[in-house]
């Protein structure tokens, strides 16, 4: 009789404990791939939400004279009489390695205009490059485009301005095409228009006071884009915002790490219960096994065929573990992500998870039953079936 009937036909007579073995590793690997499909689905949706937040990289002149803080960010060397960033040499940041995960570069220039006997900061902006940089932003009105200007919501109160009214600064009128709603930072203190157009008015031509990039943080280090971006643009400081970069890249890895050890929890569970029913398997056929040494049946052809059943359920139950984990991540998934916008969480199919959940599923399978395999080949046949 060849060895895959023998494994067939023991599987038949044995449906109860082949099933236990089986249900032991589907679950294992059933839970594993559960909670990391789960995870991953998860992380995407937290990692699209965090890319909300704006940028996270800053690049500002090299300089060590005074400080300021913007935006809720510590600028740290920045001053309105030292040397300018040139606009045109961010075109530098194409060049580096990381380029693809760069989302948006916002130029920015800084000035001190006054209105009366106040004084107020006047930034000069690309509005196209907002979505990506300032989602938060809300504005009564529209977008300044050439002869406007946005102002924050205190200073519009302050001066007592309101959209589609004039505001007279640096010897031009400027229609103010919108108020910003309250943000809680500096901003709300500051008036915004179009770069261009505040370069112009400022006699600053070309030049830039800070650089704002929002880099996708997928498989892209943000450390590592600081140094590249520093080699290509060396008249600059270029620094990540800690915050907010240390703030994903924590979320993340938390959610890897509870995941991988609830996984490894449940397969080293699943991994018992098979050792555990094949050593039973093994003295429930103490005589069977007997027999076949007695008839001359070789002790390698034993363990074998102790370790093919184990490989055959093992491979088994990583095709339908896989299914069952994939089916309880969908099934989960609404109870776990807020689940309503165009970024809610989706579980994909993931070609090297199914590969791997077969391929660990009978890893272990065959691990856990190498004992009883080479405890089976290792009877005394007469004694064997004496003791039977």
């Amino acid at each position: 009789m060849k060895m895959q009937d023998m494994v067939w036909k023991r599987l038949q007579r044995k449906k109860a404990k082949a099933l236990f073995v089986l249900l032991g590793l589907l679950i294992g690997v059933g839970a594993a791939v559960g909670f990391l499909s789960l995870t991953r689905a998860l992380t995407m949706e937290i990692q699209h939400k965090m890319e909300l937040y704006g940028a996270n990289i800053l690049i500002t002149p090299a300089t060590d004279n005074l400080s300021l803080s913007f935006g809720g960010i510590t600028l740290g060397s920045i001053s309105f009489d030292m040397k300018e960033l040139q606009q045109k040499e961010l075109g530098n940041l194409l060049s580096i390695p990381n380029a693809r995960n760069i989302a948006a570069v916002g130029p920015m220039l800084l000035g001190a205009v006054a209105h009366g006997d106040r004084r107020l900061i006047l930034a000069g902006m690309e509005f196209s490059s907002l979505g990506a940089l300032r989602p938060w932003w809300r504005i009564n009105g529209e977008y300044p485009t050439q002869g406007q200007v946005v102002l924050g919501a205190e200073a519009a109160r302050i001066m007592g301005l309101k959209p589609g009214e004039e505001w007279s600064i640096l010897g031009s009128r400027w229609k103010i095409s919108g108020v910003l709603e309250p943000t809680g930072s500096q901003e709300d203190l500051m008036a915004f228009a179009p770069l261009s157009e505040v370069q112009s008015a400022l006699g600053k031509e070309g030049k830039i006071s800070m650089v704002e990039v929002a880099a996708l943080c997928a498989g892209c280090p943000i450390e590592e884009m600081v140094a590249q971006i520093s080699k290509v643009l060396p008249e600059a400081r270029v620094q990540a915002i800690k915050q907010v970069v240390e703030g994903r890249i924590e979320a993340m890895k938390q959610m890897q790490r509870v995941a991988m050890g609830l996984s490894g929890l449940v397969l080293l569970v699943g991994s018992l219960v098979v050792f555990v029913t094949m050593m039973a398997s093994v003295r429930e056929r103490t005589s069977e096994i007997g027999v076949l040494g007695a008839i001359g049946f070789p002790k390698k052809q034993i363990a074998k065929l102790i370790l093919t059943e184990a490989a055959v359920l093992s491979f088994l139950a990583g095709i339908l573990g896989y299914g069952i984990g994939m089916l309880s991540a969908k099934v989960a998934l609404p109870f776990f992500s807020e689940g309503h916008s165009h970024s809610a969480a989706h579980l994909l199919f993931q070609p090297e998870l199914a590969l791997g959940a077969v391929a660990l599923s009978t890893g272990l399978g065959l691990l856990a039953s190498l004992y009883p395999a080479l405890a089976a080949s290792r009877l005394d046949p007469a004694e064997a079936i004496r003791s039977h």
